[in-house]
């Protein structure tokens, strides 16, 4: 039974370094151990990998690094290594090619220095707090300053007594033979003698027994705490594990291509506070493993430590009698500690085998000596050496070799083992290299290693986010919550950049600040800066620069330009922080591989930077990784804009006329408010006889509305718009409104002001703003040719049948809508007023068999209709209407003329369509529009504006439609300001 002093690694750092340490751990971050005391080291590292069950450390471990193994600091991977502090070198003496990721503890310090962003432990402070009681009631001191480690000694329970040292090498196997023969002489020796010693040492055993005993205790409930946390956090994974294949090897040979874990429905049932962790903890190597082994399990035999977890989640929940739900439960401390302290109490006092402190077969006579609790004291000579000369080494080794080659050797282990292996060898590849041999031979194949291991984790990822960003149907048929899928995102993303990281770290000569990959960013633009000519400066190159009244911004296509900006963002932005912000930028921009291979263009430079063995001096490899991150560009992302919301970003919008019409915009004042996720620009008058204006507001998110308005000022106050333009000049995203309809009074419907339904069109569509993105674009504003179709529906009598599927259809994309995870929703205003949506339906329905006494039957809109209701109901008592007097009295009625007559006194001049849009997206936030359907159904006006086959004037269509609406009553609406801006209903 292996124990280790769990109560000494708890003092060395304190509780809360412990867990933010164990956090680290679990992220599978780099985690570098530095103390002087080689003891320290060791103890820290098992210690820590001890409280991971049920889960197990899968990369590089070496809890004490030896000199000539100083190189594997280069490993671009997860890694567990401890350094010994020689002199009292401060850390910047160690050469640590990437601390992006590194989680650097210095023990002597009590010191822990955790990634940027290290997500919280579930329950960290209710935690630490348990921890805390824990050890308070062994004595442990929970200030790592105020601990000092006794040397084994100077133990109060052990002498310099020559009997009490060979007592102490018998207990480690030190004696056998002659030397055990004296031993048991020297003791017999003692029992004659008789007297005060001996009892003394009876004591002095009898306490180091209790100390061991109580040791025991400790490490299994500190244990036990952290069990029951694992246990509280995973109770249900099972419900979650997706078993997609029928045999062992069918699973094996899809394994790249499937999922075994249900990672968003998990998610989705786990609390708030959780899911920053929990997200980035289930793309780790050691819970991939952990679900494999579930998997694989239907065929083979459960690994020992899983079936032990298993068997504690069924006990827990045989005999947890309380139903909480798993979002809203509250912390529940562990309570098997007291049982566990029983359990480890008679397993100590009927042990069946006392195994041996490791040690050197040559060890001295009172060199095992050791305190209880403590690790034995490690030896330094030994550790420094450059081989491995033990001589006894062999002899444990070459028989179980031997062993391995007989043809029966691995009958016993079955087919089951041969299964294991296959599954784990891809994944020990690394961990089974000669990483000790510091030979060159043995040296240059693990850097061979590392650049392999680099190009298959960046396919996998690379694999990965493009299924999940493709992906996006399968997501929607299946459970999801608020904000996961997004999250699920961001931790694919973060992932990529501590990659990238580690791809750029790998064989770096000398480096500067934290982050690998914007060290040598700026070395490229200093490189840049000195070869750039006259002629080649920013303000002249035309291939760089576009002047915007009298302001200068580089294309969007520019490496340094993205560089100047992050630089100036008012972020306050570490270097990690920089370096994550470009490559966010570059990822939205569909230009990672480009800037990357732009990067890498300068050989010079990087011969410079990097030694012979580095990652991206392996031209081939390099440009696999270059191919993988070019496969992204097939996906849009977003992830800049919506993660950089409080940086202030230019814009330009450029407003295009009819071409015909075009010297109109030379009569008017228009003015723009653009709007977006974040909140809008506010009102932005643009010069006259200009088309164009340029600003800076704060980020916007993805662009939805545009509001386009004119003063009415001016000889000819009227245009015919064709469509806005939007640029984000950062991110080199498009966006397109269009229009297609009059601005001014006396002409359409006198309109003053529209607000627009935009679209995202291609990244850089400048030239080409009609050249979509990847993924299909979202409906826009309705165009004039719609219009010009709606104002002759009466007289064309399309059928009806098509305009109540386009009803049901806007309906039902609504409906759909709200069934969609958050961040997969999109934007509510495109269905509510776009090309076809629900005002667009409503508004086909209401005009179908519309009569009309004018002769060119153009200028048709509902918003006549609306109005005359209104009249005929507010004078129905003068006109001696009993029918529309009854009806009148009413709550839907009321309502109806209290709306209409509220959208009419608005300061605003949004002109009829606009009036009619409002008009609809109030009644359906406030669940009024499937009332007032039927109530202009029964009015005595409709019989006389419409004709008898018209659709208002059927009972079950309008019946049909109103139940329809009643559907989407039971959703929150939440309008844009855009849309109700003046309105206070």
């Amino acid at each position: 039974m292996g124990e280790y002093p769990l109560g000494e690694a708890f003092s060395l750092l304190g509780v809360d370094n412990m867990v933010k340490l164990l956090t680290c751990t679990l992220l599978e971050t780099q985690i570098l151990l530095y103390s002087q005391d080689y003891q320290r080291l060791m103890t820290v590292s098992e210690c820590i990998t001890t409280l991971l069950f049920p889960f197990q450390w899968q990369h590089i471990y070496l809890p004490i690094v030896s000199a000539h193994l100083y190189h594997l600091l280069d490993a671009p991977v997860p890694f567990l290594m401890g350094i010994q502090c020689r002199d009292r070198a401060q850390r910047s003496s160690l050469h640590l090619p990437h601390e992006a990721n590194l989680c650097f503890v210095d023990i002597d310090n009590h010191c822990v220095e955790a990634p940027e962003d290290l997500p919280i432990f579930p329950d960290q402070t209710e935690l630490i707090q348990e921890l805390s009681e824990v050890l308070l009631c062994f004595g442990v001191s929970l200030r790592g300053g105020s601990h000092t480690k006794t040397d084994g000694a100077a133990s109060p329970h052990l002498t310099s007594l020559v009997l009490e040292d060979l007592m102490e090498d018998r207990r480690n196997g030190n004696l056998g033979g002659e030397e055990l023969a004296v031993l048991e002489r020297l003791q017999a020796l003692a029992l004659t003698c008789g007297g005060r010693k001996l009892s003394e040492g009876g004591k002095m055993l009898q306490n180091a027994e209790e100390e061991e005993l109580k040791s025991a205790r400790l490490n299994v409930q500190v244990r036990e705490v952290f069990a029951a946390r694992f246990a509280a956090m995973f109770n249900r994974y099972e419900e979650f594990i997706i078993h997609s294949a029928l045999d062992l090897d069918s699973w094996l040979n899809n394994r790249e291509g499937t999922s075994s874990f249900d990672k968003g429905s998990f998610l989705s049932v786990q609390p708030e506070t959780h899911l920053h962790f929990l997200s980035q903890f289930l793309e780790t190597s050691m819970f991939s493993s952990f679900v494999d082994g579930k998997v694989i399990a239907r065929w083979v035999d459960r690994d020992p430590v899983q079936h032990l977890f298993d068997s504690r989640l069924e006990r827990e929940r045989l005999y947890d009698t309380e139903e909480e739900d798993s979002r809203n439960g509250r912390y529940r401390k562990c309570k098997s500690l007291f049982e566990s302290a029983q359990t480890i109490e008679r397993r100590l006092l009927k042990a069946d085998h006392t195994a041996i402190h490791p040690h050197l077969l040559d060890m001295r006579i009172g060199q095992g000596r050791h305190q209880q609790g403590y690790f034995p004291k490690l030896q330094a000579d030994v550790l420094v050496q450059g081989q491995n000369t033990n001589k006894w080494s062999s002899r444990v080794t070459a028989p179980r070799r031997a062993e391995s080659k007989r043809p029966g050797g691995a009958v016993h282990a079955g087919s089951d083992s041969e299964h294991r292996q296959k599954h784990t060898v891809a994944r020990k590849n690394l961990r089974q290299s000669k990483l000790l041999d510091p030979s060159p031979e043995a040296t240059s194949q693990t850097h061979r290693e590392f650049v392999n291991g680099l190009l298959s984790e960046c396919r996998l990822k690379t694999k990965q986010m493009l299924m999940e960003r493709m992906g996006k149907e399968s997501v929607e048929l299946g459970q999801g919550e608020a904000n996961i899928t997004g999250l699920q995102e961001n931790t694919l993303i973060h992932g990529l950049c501590d990659l990238l990281e580690r791809t750029w770290g790998h064989g770096l000569q000398l480096k500067q600040g934290k982050s690998a990959l914007w060290s040598h960013l700026l070395h490229y633009q200093a490189a840049q800066v000195k070869t750039e000519t006259p002629a080649e400066s920013p303000g002249s190159n035309s291939s760089e620069v576009r002047t915007f009244d009298g302001r200068a911004a580089v294309l969007r296509g520019s490496l340094i330009h993205d560089m100047r900006f992050i630089q100036t963002m008012s972020e306050g932005l570490s270097e990690v922080g920089q370096a994550r912000a470009w490559i966010h930028l570059a990822l939205e921009k569909k230009m990672l591989s480009q800037h990357l291979k732009e990067l890498l263009l300068n050989q010079e430079l990087l011969r410079q930077l990097y030694k012979p063995h580095a990652f991206l001096l392996c031209e081939e490899e390099r440009e696999q990784f270059l191919f993988h991150l070019l496969s992204l560009n097939t996906v849009d992302y977003l992830c800049f804009t919506r993660v950089f919301t409080s940086i202030n970003i230019p814009y330009r919008v450029v407003i295009i006329p009819m071409k015909k019409l075009s010297i109109a915009m030379a009569t008017v004042n228009p003015w723009v408010c653009v709007s977006g996720e974040s909140g809008d620009s506010g009102v932005r008058q643009i010069p006259k006889n200009t088309q164009e204006i340029y600003f800076q507001c704060k980020n916007l998110g993805r662009l939805s509305t545009l509001q386009l308005g004119q003063e009415n000022s001016g000889l000819l106050a009227k245009c015919l718009v064709d469509c806005v333009m939007v640029y984000n000049e950062i991110t080199g995203h498009t966006y397109k409104f269009p229009c297609g309809r009059w601005l001014g009074k006396g002409v359409g419907d006198g309109s003053l002001e529209r607000v627009l339904i935009g679209h995202l069109v291609s990244p850089g569509g400048e030239e080409d703003a009609g050249r979509l993105t990847g993924t299909p674009p979202e409906l826009a504003s309705p165009s004039q040719s719609v219009r010009n179709v709606l104002g002759s529906l009466g007289r064309s009598r399309i059928l009806s049948v098509e305009v109540q599927e386009d009803m049901r259809e806007a309906a039902n994309n609504l409906v759909k809508h709200f069934h969609k995870p958050e961040q997969e929703r999109g934007n509510l205003t495109v269905l509510l007023c776009g090309e076809g949506g629900l005002v667009t339906s409503l508004e086909k329905f209401l005009l179908h068999g519309f009569k009309s006494n004018r002769l060119f039957q153009r200028n048709v809109f509902v918003w006549d209709f609306v109005e005359k209701v209104v009249f005929s109901i507010e004078t129905a008592d003068q006109m001696g209407d009993v029918h529309v007097s009854n009806l009148a009295k009413g709550p839907p009625c009321e309502l109806l003329c209290h709306y209409i007559n509220a959208i009419n006194a608005s300061p605003r001049n949004i002109g009829k369509e606009g009036k009619f849009q409002l008009f609809v997206c109030l009644g359906i936030r406030d669940r009024l529009l499937s009332h007032w359907l039927p109530l202009l159904a029964e009015l005595p006006l409709t019989a006389r504006v419409y004709e008898d086959g018209a659709l208002l004037r059927d009972r079950a269509a309008v019946h049909s439609l109103s139940r329809i609406l009643r559907t989407l009553n039971e959703f929150t609406v939440t309008l844009e300001t855009s849309l109700v801006k003046g309105i206070d209903l």
